[in-house]
């Protein structure tokens, strides 16, 4: 029997709060709650947290960092740290399949605190829509991130600004990457 004093408890009753707010909030919200604490035990942080529909088939993708980089001993690691905790929680109605990995080489930048830590990397950047001379693509160093807008610098040295929202997505190109980010 859990005793209040207990950590896992602790969690626990965190956890059950959080699902009786499930209508306020979102799954991947409850899911990366849920899984920062246990990541954060396991020497890891959460990159990021994906529910994502492909086909007949609902994924639940959780992708973890740390200095260094990950090994797929984190990986398992991190999938038997939340599988029982996800189990006795039950946020998610449909079945789903649990993935854990690494976001990558080529890591795609989300969260606000992806873009601070890797001011001036170089980025890809794919726009939702075409800029005026046609392009959808561009790579660039990032140089400023603030109240969702990227300041781009290209190579010819010219400055432009590009809101978040105008971006399908932004990955670091590959040469950038040196591993983890701190919180």
């Amino acid at each position: 029997m859990k005793e209040w004093g207990d950590p896992l408890f602790c969690l626990y009753f965190e956890v059950n709060e959080l699902t009786l707010k499930k209508k306020n909030g979102n799954t991947v919200d409850i899911v990366r709650k849920l899984a920062e604490p246990l990541a954060a035990e396991l020497g890891l942080s959460i990159w990021d947290v994906r529910f994502l529909k492909e086909g007949a088939d609902w994924f639940l993708r959780i992708f973890i960092d740390k200095e260094g980089g990950i090994a797929i001993d984190d990986c398992e690691a991190m999938s038997h740290a939340i599988n029982k905790p996800l189990d006795e929680l039950d946020p998610i109605e449909q079945a789903y399949c649990l993935e854990v990995s690494s976001p990558g080489i080529d890591r795609e930048l989300v969260r606000d605190e992806h873009f601070k830590a890797f001011l001036g990397a170089e980025v890809r950047v794919k726009l939702i829509r075409p800029m005026a001379d046609g392009r959808r693509e561009l790579t660039a160093t990032l140089k400023d991130y603030a109240d969702s807008v990227m300041i781009l610098q290209m190579d010819g040295g010219e400055n432009i600004s590009l809101a978040k929202k105008d971006a399908s997505w932004v990955r670091l190109v590959e040469d950038d990457f040196v591993g983890g980010i701190e919180e």
